[in-house]
């Protein structure tokens, strides 16, 4: 038996995953553990439970694989540095000690690593340690865990070592590179430019910036195709850096770029002006143009049907879903990992089928990812034991019991955190990690996004749908399982807007039969929902649609604002303490906020806004 584990850290988003055999044992982000959000160290704790979980130790490992080429990267951080000399050189003496001191020395920083996590002294013997390119290990995460037996793969993303785009060639167990775009010319990072320019944090606010878009008008397309980037017809393109700061800089952007739109970047978490609404609806029209470009390209070098996505740029699943109805592709799969998060994946996947040469088997309709749902699982055993330490009040009840009472609570405006199974693994909450309202409820979006989630008023929210049901209200050709497509609402589902009305004041009007879901374009990112992967999701949304003849409900993930989604019972039960939630079930155990301790509710607040 052979196990091997996938490492990515010291970017952003760090994780691990394991593999058995070529079967993925676990998958987790380090951020759910330390609860930092968007988590860069050594993820310690998402090895000792993805080791915990198979039941064996370090030594037990074969390999160790970890998901980028330092060496590369740090060529291409000295190469940029001389090009931008003397500009950058305060960059440079601050990222250089690191990158001396360790970051260059990474087989030394991950084998004393590993040995701190398991105990081990310097002479005991560590598996082999194994390395991937960036691209490549995005590249296997979207081939290698996707249903398909031959496809074309995109990859896009800020950067890897120099890579920011690249097509490959996916067929059986070979994976083949075909092309690349190198750094500075990076479509996830011109994205990010314009992210920082509209206020939003970058590697963490681009799909808030993608939630913004549809309030704009696209008027500055012209304008960013004529003096920012240069496309071709193939997708391939070149920005003229003259208006960024990024390849050395502290800042995304230059003056020259705020001259070029009239005004200076947005100020963090302040309020957009329509100026900055309508930049984002450009840059997001922009991309999906870009995007489409390149998946001609792929589909002309490798003849191939099918289409699968990595890197950041694939969660912009706005550009997925014109991509599916747009794109030269009968299929489209997407890694619900996409981020550098599911590098960890994608490393370990390549030294299964490439190091160690395993051959690879695909139907064509499942993927290897069981769903997302990699994460930890807690016992009831674990709830009670909680709870009861914890004095805390709670009703339990049977199977037959749970999904009626909750279809019943949600249809009467609750709000409901959902704890139950095993973490998802990726972004997402996909019914394991949620917050659950009624989408028919006109109030429920503002609700969510004030009193709950704390995050700005305009941010949508995603429908999870029983997928048998799905195309009666969205108009989506193929499933969603991991909520990154985004598809129009039916037109039976629709109500007038009011003319009169623009930009976000339009988000207090009802929309559709379901206003809480459904965007000011009339569209929504969907999750569908199907009794096999994930039963006791599926069930509840069965109740509720027995109760209230609508099989929809609103899906987000259960974190509030500045923290991961919550990984324990106990980081569950702080969530629920802390904000405005109506009932927490955990398992089946279900709680009321009525009935908890006050004293707890207020400490649990100012731990919360205190940790803010």
């Amino acid at each position: 038996m052979r196990y091997i584990l996938g490492i990515s850290c010291y970017y952003h988003d760090s994780a691990a995953c394991l593999l058995q055999d070529g079967v993925i044992v676990a998958a987790a982000q380090q951020e759910r553990f330390s609860r930092i959000k968007h988590d860069a160290g050594f993820p310690a704790d998402a090895i000792r439970y993805c080791l915990a979980e198979a039941g064996i130790s370090v030594q037990q490992l074969s390999a160790v694989v970890f998901y980028d080429k330092p060496f590369l990267k740090f060529e291409r951080l000295l190469e940029t540095y001389l090009a931008h000399t003397p500009r950058g050189f305060r960059s440079f003496l601050a990222a250089m000690p690191i990158w001396l001191k360790e970051k260059l020395y990474l087989k030394t920083v991950l084998r004393r690593e590993l040995r701190s996590l398991a105990g081990l002294d310097s002479k005991t013997t560590l598996p082999t340690l194994l390395f991937s390119q960036h691209h490549q290990a995005h590249a296997a995460s979207a081939f290698y865990a996707s249903p398909y037996h031959e496809a074309a793969v995109i990859c896009l993303d800020g950067v890897g070592e120099w890579a920011t785009s690249s097509i490959w060639h996916g067929k059986g167990e070979q994976l083949t590179a075909l092309a690349e775009l190198h750094f500075p010319h990076s479509l996830g990072l011109f994205y990010s430019a314009f992210t920082y320019y509209c206020g939003f944090k970058v590697n963490s606010g681009e799909y808030k910036l993608m939630g913004l878009a549809p309030y704009g008008t696209p008027r500055f397309v012209e304008l960013i195709y004529r003096e920012l980037i240069d496309v071709k017809a193939d997708g391939s393109f070149a920005l003229n850096m003259a208006y960024f700061a990024y390849p050395v800089g502290s800042r995304m952007i230059n003056q020259k770029f705020e001259q070029l739109f009239g005004a200076p970047a947005l100020a963090a978490d302040a309020t957009p002006s329509q100026h900055y609404l309508d930049m984002a609806a450009s840059i997001q029209q922009v991309t999906e143009e870009i995007v489409l470009k390149i998946a001609q390209h792929a589909k002309q070098l490798t003849g191939a049907t099918k289409l699968c996505l990595a890197g950041g740029v694939a969660l912009n699943c706005v550009a997925n879903g014109r991509l599916l109805r747009e794109g030269p592709f009968q299929d489209i799969w997407i890694q619900p990992a996409a981020g550098d998060a599911g590098g960890a994946l994608g490393a370990a996947l390549l030294a299964w089928h490439q190091y160690y040469a395993q051959p690879r088997h695909s139907d064509e309709q499942h993927d290897q990812m069981q769903g997302t749902y990699l994460g930890p699982a807690y016992s009831d055993a674990d709830i009670v034991q909680l709870l009861d330490a914890q004095h805390v009040p709670y009703q339990l009840l049977s199977a037959a019991e749970l999904y009626p009472q909750v279809a019943a609570l949600l249809a009467d405006g609750k709000v409901v955190g959902w704890f139950q199974g095993r973490m998802e693994f990726g972004p997402r909450a996909l019914g394991n990690r949620s917050i659950l309202g009624d989408a028919r409820s006109p109030t429920m979006q503002s609700v969510l996004n004030l009193k709950i989630k704390q995050r700005e008023s305009f941010r949508p929210f995603a429908p999870a749908v029983l997928v048998e049901l799905a195309q009666h209200y969205f108009a989506l050709s193929a499933a969603s399982p991991y909520m990154l497509l985004v598809a129009s609402l039916q037109a039976d589902c629709r109500l007038p807007l009011d003319a009169k009305l623009t930009g976000l004041a339009q988000q207090a009007q009802a929309r559709s039969l379901l206003p809480a879901i459904t965007h000011v374009d009339y569209t929504a990112r969907v999750q569908t929902v199907d009794q096999q992967t994930n039963p006791r999701f599926y069930q509840l949304l069965q109740a509720f649609y027995a109760l209230t003849g609508t099989p929809v409900l609103i899906n987000t993930s259960f974190n509030v604002r500045g923290e991961p989604p919550v990984c324990s019972p106990l980081d569950a039960l702080h969530g629920f303490w802390a904000t405005d939630m109506d009932y927490l079930v955990l398992g089946n155990y279900v709680l009321s906020k009525e009935a908890q301790d006050p004293t707890k509710l207020a400490q649990a607040r100012q731990r919360y806004f205190a940790a803010d």
